[in-house]
């Protein structure tokens, strides 16, 4: 499955100061059972929106994972809670089969 949220980056703070804290939770997070990595994205138009995509193998896991989070990796996300403003975009399952051009893995 995949998770998806926006975030917005508050006046005074940066996308690149996030984006740090960002993959330090992200890193504790993706030890969990179930986790397959994760993605940041910046809007084009909007250096300071940006689109979290996690992918999970299930929303059980996911929501395992989200039941006992990692200490750590709620402080970090705690310490960034007044710096921006996060809105969950949705959980999307995953695509029953992908079409990718020849020699490409969807990277």
């Amino acid at each position: 499955m995949i998770f998806v949220f926006e975030i917005h980056i508050k006046p005074g703070y940066t996308a690149e100061a996030y984006a740090d804290a960002w993959v330090r939770a992200s890193e504790i997070i993706q030890r969990a059972p179930g986790a397959r990595g994760t993605r940041l994205h910046r809007k084009i138009g909007a250096p300071d929106v940006l689109l979290a995509i996690a992918s999970w193998e299930s929303k059980a896991m996911r929501d395992a994972m989200e039941g006992s989070p990692s200490h750590d990796a709620k402080r970090i996300i705690e310490e960034q809670a007044e710096f921006v403003d996060v809105r969950v975009v949705g959980e999307f399952e995953d695509a029953e089969w992908v079409v990718l051009p020849e020699g490409r893995d969807g990277e």
